[in-house]
């Protein structure tokens, strides 16, 4: 089904009245989420209360005119997943890294059937080429709206298995979050928190909360 959203509105926050197409939505639920970001508005506008529907336009606008770019950008990050990237093995980050990142490693090679390569350092290595077409063909699959989602999500963790991983329904999004930011919260635990760096995580973490809730609603 097919929801239409009037008025359509850009990134500015202001209905653009010149603008010929309506903003079409493939579900109820996500129409209902993007008029309750319009109804929670006050007397003036806010553009930052408008996460989902830029997420809406960046679907219908880029990922909608330039799908395969989009696709191909979504491939270099499970290219290059940081949680094939581990610490040196014995060390206590790697411990850490092999007890919350293998399991979902694991899931997603069960998921789609393929195999991952570990890394123990930062220098690259190519992930096999049977892996990157699967999961080039998985992306493929997906709607507009869930590619705009996974783009967001892949582009805060640094990684296409945990973007994959959070739009599947039931997924600890939360857990998914920490997970991203399991070296970040290691070098704070050994060097303590800094304030700026804390409030620019938590700014984060609610757009990767919103993309897999974009995720949902567009899918339900």
């Amino acid at each position: 089904m097919k929801i239409f959203v009037l008025p359509f509105c850009g990134r500015s926050g202001r209905p653009q009245v010149s603008r010929t197409r309506a903003q079409v939505v493939p579900t109820a639920a996500l129409a209902e989420a993007l008029a309750g970001e319009w109804a929670a508005q006050g007397e003036e506008i806010d553009n930052a209360g408008f996460v989902l529907r830029d997420m809406a336009d960046f679907a219908l606008d880029v990922i909608g005119t330039a799908r395969e770019a989009q696709i191909e950008d979504l491939v270099s990050y499970g290219e290059t997943d940081t949680l094939c990237y581990r610490a040196d093995p014995g060390e206590a980050l790697a411990e850490r890294q092999d007890q919350v990142w293998e399991p979902i490693l694991k899931a997603a090679e069960r998921r789609y059937d393929i195999h991952f390569e570990r890394i123990s350092g930062v220098i690259h290595r190519l992930q096999p080429q049977a892996t990157i077409a699967r999961l080039r063909a998985v992306l493929e699959a997906e709607s507009d709206f869930t590619l705009a989602a996974l783009k967001t999500l892949a582009s805060l963790s640094a990684s296409l298995t945990i973007a994959l991983a959070a739009i599947e329904r039931g997924a600890d999004v939360n857990a998914l979050w920490h997970a991203a930011n399991l070296e970040e919260d290691w070098q704070a635990e050994l060097w303590g928190k800094d304030a700026e760096a804390m409030a620019r995580r938590d700014r984060r973490q609610r757009d990767f909360a919103a993309a897999a809730r974009f995720a949902e609603l567009a899918q339900s």
